[in-house]
């Protein structure tokens, strides 16, 4: 019999003195705060204020094409933006989004109290923020200090002959501690599911969500050294005048590109395979059926992981290679075409004869399926060598991405934004204004990204800041122009529902959407610790196994659910009485103590996390020289930083774990 265990149900049974923590609240709460749930909150409201910083960035790209010889915006300028613009997307918008989902919600699918390492956890925070201000501190020092080399950084332009000022520097710097902070993060992630899910979770019971999580990880984890190592020969290059990317001291730029694109393809799935999660948990909840070939949906997500690491030559073929590796990578490249395509006959044969309910969850769902099947398509495209070497560096390559990242990923993590938002706050986001975003959205990235591939094909070059009068390029730019304000207007749109639902939506119970995995189990929000007691899992539908009778495992079996010494009907949701009683019994636990064994507040991660800010400050900035090593002075403020950071993890490392 499966048993899933509701939370705040069951009697005290510990013999010693219970713990006694204390509700706490304020700004001292969420700088110490370990809690995955607000470490998770934190890294999605940070995650949408850089996303809005990246989406500015866009609409004055689009200003200044929207016209031709358009002077509004200079070419420095213009080189920045767009830097900036996908610098911030990638880094600091999309990939930390993905990151509150698994810090949130990746930690109730497996019935887990915390992440394996909670200190971690918030460290990794800290410097994912401290990354991002190093980033965007560069606008403070004029236009010039803008990192303007693209998001790619191609040697030789970043070498110092070609980018003499600081710009550079920033990037490197802030990429470095970005990559220092996805890596713990990526490592506590996989510990985490490994170790600690509840008690009959196999690995074949997870939700395709933490399967997402856990193969994402292991991505980061070998493809983030590779990027590593290229910047710090970069830096190196920059710093101390050796010569790995300068052909006149023996070096080759092509290295960077082979050391960047190692990273820079497995990125991409880094980006989109959360969004895949995020879809396979929405589409059978809101198709009223489990999710049609699961183990297929693992092994296909398995499969485009390892084929991930041998594409990345195809960012390559205009460059020489010669025809025995372009024809390697453009068959690894169709191949990967497969698992990916899998996963998409996945959904369909999910919704197929489902009771499908068109929630606003549910159509960003299914919108990510639509444009990331048209991102995809072109993407197969560019696995023919020829067709690529056409379309490269155009306008063409440009909506093929953003298909991918911004229809596939962004749209994805939208619908999770949507779905999960009850969970979050107890409150359910406005329907209907919650479609409506989905419609303008819908309709303003298609028509952003759509015409770029004419522009593409009547050869505008991407990257260009002005582009002139009879070129033939004049009326799709002004529709795509016309798309990116519209689509600026929906992001705007979403914080608006978000904002709004947090006063006023309504409140909603444990499982509104009647969904069938294991996060859906305890109240919305979550209490401190999660679960009073650790759930028993017999199967991948829990939730659904106990409602409805039927474990979709193994059809012939029926189970049930014991709370509290009683048989409740529906799958461990109470009626009205029981749940007034059990919210008031949650608020007297919280109030008075719940005497479950949790990790006390630290605030050693945020002064670890500010020493390597102050590191990375201090070397980017003039200030008084403290300590001269050869070609490398580090300011009173470096040497402030490193003491800071090693006293901080010091502090850190002798810190009781708990009262």
């Amino acid at each position: 019999m499966a048993s899933i265990a509701q939370p705040h149900v069951q009697s005290h049974q510990a013999t010693a003195q219970p713990v006694v923590h204390t509700q706490r609240s304020g700004l001292w709460d969420w700088l110490t705060t370990i809690d995955h749930k607000k470490i998770g909150i934190l890294y999605g409201v940070t995650a949408i204020l850089f996303l809005m910083i990246g989406g500015l960035e866009a609409m004055l790209i689009r200003t200044q094409l929207v016209s031709a010889d358009n002077t509004l915006i200079g070419p420095n300028t213009y080189n920045a933006l767009f830097t900036m613009h996908g610098t911030t997307m990638i880094f600091l918008g999309v990939m930390p989004l993905s990151v509150a989902f698994w810090n949130y919600i990746m930690v109730l699918q497996i019935g887990a109290r915390d992440v394996a390492f909670p200190r971690l956890n918030a460290f990794s925070y800290w410097l994912f923020l401290f990354g991002g201000i190093v980033l965007n501190m560069s606008w403070f020092f004029g236009v010039n200090e803008v990192p303007n080399q693209g998001w790619y950084g191609y040697a030789p332009l970043t070498e110092e002959a070609w980018s003499p000022t600081r710009a550079v520097d920033f990037w490197i710097l802030s990429l470095q501690i970005l990559g220092v902070a996805s890596m713990l993060g990526a490592f506590n992630f996989i510990v985490t599911i490994l170790n600690m899910r509840a008690p009959g979770m196999s690995l074949m019971r997870m939700p395709m969500f933490t399967w997402t999580t856990l193969i994402t990880s292991i991505l980061i984890i070998m493809a983030f050294p590779a990027i590593t190592i290229a910047l710090v020969f970069l830096m190196m290059d920059r710093w101390v005048g050796t010569g790995f990317y300068a052909p006149a001291a023996g070096g080759d730029p092509l290295l960077w590109q082979h050391l960047f694109w190692v990273f820079g393809h497995p990125e991409v799935y880094i980006l989109i395979l959360p969004a895949f999660g995020i879809v396979s948990e929405i589409v059978p909840t809101f198709s009223r059926k489990p999710l049609f070939g699961y183990s297929v949906m693992v092994y296909a997500t398995a499969a485009i992981a390892f084929l991930g690491f041998g594409v990345w030559a195809h960012h390559m073929f205009t460059t020489g290679l010669g025809p025995t590796a372009n024809s390697v990578f453009s068959a690894t490249t169709m191949t990967i075409a497969i698992p990916t395509g899998v996963k998409i006959f996945n959904w369909l044969g999910t919704m197929t004869f489902g009771q499908i309910k068109f929630t606003t969850p549910m159509l960003f769902a299914v919108g990510m399926i639509s444009q990331f099947t048209i991102g995809g398509i072109s993407g197969v495209m560019h696995a023919v060598v020829p067709l690529d070497a056409h379309h490269n560096d155009s306008y063409f390559v440009i909506a093929h991405f953003h298909y991918v990242l911004f229809g596939g990923s962004l749209f994805g993590l939208i619908a999770g934004i949507y779905y999960w938002y009850p969970k979050v706050t107890g409150r359910v986001m406005n329907e209907s204004f919650g479609k409506w975003n989905f419609w303008i959205m819908f309709t303003g990235f298609n028509l952003t990204f759509f015409p770029m591939h004419f522009l593409g094909l009547q050869g505008m070059p991407r990257r260009y800041y002005s582009y002139g009068e009879g070129s033939g390029w004049e009326f799709w730019n002004v529709v795509v122009s016309f798309g990116g304000f519209l689509l600026g207007f929906s992001m705007l749109m979403l914080l608006f529902n978000i904002g709004q639902s947090l006063r006023t939506g309504k409140r909603v119970g444990a499982n509104p959407w009647d969904a069938p995995t294991l996060e859906w189990a305890t109240t919305s929000p979550p209490p401190v610790y999660n679960f009073r007691e650790i759930p028993q899992v017999a199967n991948r539908d829990p939730l659904w196994a106990e409602k409805y009778g039927t474990d979709h495992e193994n059809e012939d079996s029926e189970v049930g659910i014991s709370i509290g010494g009683r048989e409740l009907g529906t799958a461990g949701v109470p009626d009205d009485k029981d749940k007034e009683t059990l919210r008031l019994q949650h608020a007297a636990e919280e109030d008075a103590g719940h005497g479950i064994h949790m990790p006390n507040p630290s605030y050693y991660p945020l002064v670890a996390a500010l020493g390597m800010f102050l590191l990375a400050v201090g070397m980017l900035i003039d200030f008084p020289t403290l300590i001269a090593l050869g070609p490398v002075d580090f300011s009173i403020v470096a040497v402030l930083g490193l003491i800071t950071l090693i006293g901080g993890i010091f502090g850190w490392s002798f810190e009781p774990a708990s009262d």
